[in-house]
Formats: structure tokens, C-alpha cells, sequence
């Protein structure tokens, strides 16, 4: 995965047909999603239940581009392996998770992934500074984990100040929650290039109608993009 900062779009499958998920995959794929975010929820670190290592290996197959697995989950460290073992490509674990957040991030390091860490809307950017060598990713919340659909929560303060402190760093920040072309541009202004799309990317399309999602892919990246 070379690294630029060009608008990437990630379309989140927790809001795909759960009966369909290759299909679904392939679909927003061939539709100009640049990434597939895979959302990784306890029902302790967070209130919902979703996919474990069994359902990422299963998706693996049918990723062609970049798996972004994103875990809600506490703790973390007993499961990296098992998410690598998986097939993830991108490995992101919340800094409010445990207590060695510099020692998980070895450690996804380790297992051949990239690393990123994830920020609550109530945390601040400050609490990733002295991760910053260590991390690929920052993933900026826009809403509190846990469900899709919520509306986005104004972050772009944090994301101007992450900006500034990661300089010239080849760490990407991504933006997960609400953002839909109303809200890819302010994000990307203030320096954002990965946004994570879920209802945004599938709403009003199917397996079977999936140029809906390539209009929709298509909508955010130009906001983003024209910002």
C-alpha cells in the first residue's frame, strides 16, 4: 500500500445486506470504493454486537483492495493475531481501549498489518502525539461508536490539530461517522483523506442495482475532493 494523501472512500459493510456480503463487497468495489471498512463491535467496549476473526477471513476472499478492520472492542491485544491470521490489511485500535495503546500498536505492527489507533469524539487529539511514529492511521470519530447512521458530530478542530502534529508523516486520518457529501468536505479541508461512508455509500442500492453506489462513492469524493 503505497502511501498518498489523495480523497479515499471507505465504504463501511456494516451497513451492507448482511445476507450478501460478498456480493456486496464486490459491488462497491467495482463501483470506486477505494477501501472496505469492517467494523468490529464486542457489546462491552461498545453497545452493538458485529463480526469476529471467522467473518473478516470470510470477507478476505472477496477484497481486492484494502481491508480496513476497525476494532471497538476491549481488550484488544489478545486478539491481533487472530485479525491478522484473518487477512486484515489495516488493524485500528481505540486509544480509550486499554492501557498500553504504544504496546498494541507494536504489536498489530508486528503481525504484518498496519496500525491505527482511534479517537472517541471525546478524546483529544493530544492523546495520539507520542503515537504518531508508531501509527499508520488516525481514525477521527464523528460520532460515538457503536451504530451506523447517527448524525455526524463536528470534529474538525481535531482533525486540524492532528494535521499539524502528524507533519510530514505517512500517516493517513481517517473520518468515520455521518459523513456524507455535506460532511466529506469539512473533514477534508481540515486534513482528512480516509472517509468511511456506511449509510451515505449503500443507501438506495442492491446487489442487484449497484450503480447507485458508484453515484453515491461518486458524490462524496467530488465534495471531499472540491473542498
Amino acid at each position: 500500500m503505497p502511501f498518498d494523501r489523495s480523497i479515499k472512500i471507505a465504504p463501511s459493510i456494516l451497513s451492507a445486506d448482511f445476507a450478501n456480503f460478498g456480493q456486496e463487497i464486490q459491488a462497491i468495489e467495482a463501483q470506486g470504493a477505494d477501501w472496505v471498512h469492517v467494523d468490529v463491535m464486542d457489546g462491552h467496549f461498545v453497545p452493538n454486537l458485529t463480526f469476529g476473526p471467522p467473518a473478516v477471513k470470510a470477507f478476505r476472499p472477496h477484497v481486492k483492495t484494502v481491508m480496513d478492520v476497525h476494532l471497538m472492542i476491549a481488550p484488544v491485544d489478545p486478539y491481533i493475531q487472530a485479525y491478522a491470521d484473518a487477512g486484515a490489511d489495516i488493524l485500528t485500535a481505540h486509544v480509550e481501549a486499554g492501557p498500553h495503546t504504544h504496546r498494541t500498536l507494536q504489536a498489530i505492527r508486528a503481525a504484518g498489518m498496519k496500525a491505527g489507533v482511534a479517537l472517541n469524539p471525546g478524546t483529544p487529539a493530544e492523546s495520539v502525539e507520542h503515537l504518531l511514529d508508531l501509527a499508520d492511521l488516525v481514525c477521527v470519530m464523528t460520532v460515538n461508536p457503536g451504530f451506523g447512521g447517527q448524525k455526524f458530530i463536528d470534529m474538525t478542530d481535531k482533525v486540524r490539530r492532528l494535521r499539524q502534529m502528524i507533519g510530514d508523516r505517512p500517516v493517513h486520518i481517517e473520518i468515520d461517522g455521518g459523513v456524507d457529501p455535506q460532511t466529506a468536505p469539512l473533514v477534508a479541508a481540515a486534513g482528512a483523506d480516509v472517509l468511511v461512508a456506511g449509510s451515505a455509500v449503500f443507501k438506495g442500492g442492491s446487489v442487484t442495482n449497484p450503480d447507485i453506489y458508484g453515484e453515491n462513492i461518486r458524490a462524496v469524493r467530488a465534495a471531499a475532493e472540491a473542498a
